[in-house]
């Protein structure tokens, strides 16, 4: 098939977006940038950037908030939304689909969380910073994947869906968390209309409505009434995720003879002289769109659509954002402060005892096997990447704190931890090809 110049042009970007690691590169540059930003002569315009108003209404109905609160709260409703369909996609017909698949990643997560909250409130035990304990608990999917990917061809498929899996269940727990520990003052008025709004979505899922319009509009409904109801509207991004059909409405077998007989009926066609085709022939065509569009599950249709925009818009703006923070000569001395010091030692230790010596116990006990080919090694450098908590570690900072010299204090322990965790996950699992 020939390709239009314009193809060629954009066949590097397309290239490059669909690499693994792609997304975490982005993420890494849009830190540096916010760092850079906020240490510049220009960092006064860094934080003015993020303050600036920005108001919709409709009709009695006003949001009024600054731009670092849409990012924050909007666009990341929809990186929750992402996370959403991911956590029912798994929960369906993945690695979290049986109890026996399950059970491993899901206790090793479970590992991952409890070990770093308890070495951060060991850290700050009767201070009033003791209610960022789940800063550390959270793991980054983006960086963590991105990271293993670079770690050599000699590393099997199945540690990245341990790893993939994991992560996951930490989202999951990440989630909870979030509504049930850093949740404001709540409005049950609004909060009632908003499950009145995700009943009439799975009304619509069980009607077999497919429609990605039909969840925009009212999973957008759904999540201004969690916004007023004071109950962090990110938990309306997961909790419509959940309602979003995962059901095709033509079996595969099905599938193949209707594509067949359309691909023969096409074949005999009598064609045009010249690029125009017959009108049997464009009907054809349209049938085939048809068929495969009930091929296709609207809960994958809608992940691959979005994903692209939350790894390479979202997840960057997000970090732009929030990762700007000023480092001056007192750096060093700042990671004695216990915040960020439980945030360090949580994320980088916590992390790595909690998910390893969580999946040990379950293995030694013959709860769960390890998966295929994959080996403690594997294991330990799993461990040391899951301490890489960036995108969600800030977010649950801006959640627990409401001054700025502990979130700051957050952010310090988060992008030292997630450097070392990062440096040290890669280095080890780069080694294991030399032994």
């Amino acid at each position: 098939m020939s390709k239009a110049p314009i193809d060629r042009l954009i066949q590097p970007v397309n290239k490059f977006i669909h690499q693994e690691y792609t997304s975490g590169i982005v993420l890494f540059l849009s830190v540096i940038v916010a760092l850079i930003w906020a240490n510049s002569p220009g960092a006064e315009s860094y934080h003015h950037t993020w303050e600036t108003p920005f108001s919709l209404s409709f009709g009695d109905f006003s949001f009024n908030y600054p731009l670092h609160i849409w990012i924050n709260d909007g666009l990341m409703a929809i990186f929750f939304f992402v996370i959403g369909l991911e956590l029912k996609r798994e929960f369906m017909a993945g690695e979290l689909s049986t109890l026996k698949k399950a059970s491993l990643p899901m206790v090793a997560a479970l590992g991952g969380m409890l070990v770093p909250a308890l070495i951060y409130v060991m850290f700050n035990y009767g201070l009033p910073s003791i209610h960022g304990w789940g800063i550390p608990m959270a793991t980054d999917i983006a960086f963590a994947l991105g990271l293993l990917s670079l770690s050599g061809n000699h590393i099997p498929s199945s540690v990245k869906v341990f790893l993939s899996a994991l992560a996951v269940a930490d989202d999951l727990g990440a989630v909870l968390v979030i509504a049930f520990f850093y949740t404001a003052k709540i409005d049950f008025g609004f909060l009632l209309i908003g499950f009145g709004f995700l009943g009439v979505l799975l009304a619509g899922n069980l009607l077999g409505i497919r429609r990605s319009l039909f969840y925009l509009i009212l999973g957008i409904v759904v999540w201004g009434c969690f916004l007023f109801s004071g109950v962090h509207a990110t938990i309306a991004g997961v909790l419509v995720a959940f309602t979003i059909p995962a059901r095709t409405r033509i079996h595969e077998q099905e599938y193949l003879q209707q594509i067949k007989s359309r691909l023969k009926r096409f074949e005999v066609a009598i064609p045009l002289h010249g690029p125009l085709m017959t009108a049997d022939q464009h009907e054809i065509i349209e049938e085939i769109k048809g068929l495969s569009l009930d091929a296709q599950t609207p809960l994958q249709k809608i992940e691959h659509t979005l994903h692209p925009y939350v790894a390479f818009l979202i997840m960057p703006l997000f970090a732009l954002a929030n990762a700007g923070m000023h480092i001056g000569s007192n750096f060093f001395s700042e990671l004695m402060n216990p915040v960020s010091a439980g945030v360090g030692v949580g994320l980088v230790l916590g992390k790595s005892i909690g998910v390893f010596g969580f999946t040990y116990v379950m293995v030694k006990l013959k709860l769960a096997d390890l998966p295929a080919l994959v080996n403690w090694k594997h294991v330990t450098g799993v461990a040391l990447l899951a301490g890489v908590g960036f995108t969600m570690s800030l977010f649950v900072s801006n959640l627990a704190f409401s001054d700025a010299e502990h979130v700051d204090a957050a952010k310090y322990g988060i992008l030292l931890a997630s450097l070392v965790a990062g440096t040290a996950g890669i280095t080890y699992l780069r080694s294991l090809s030399k032994g």
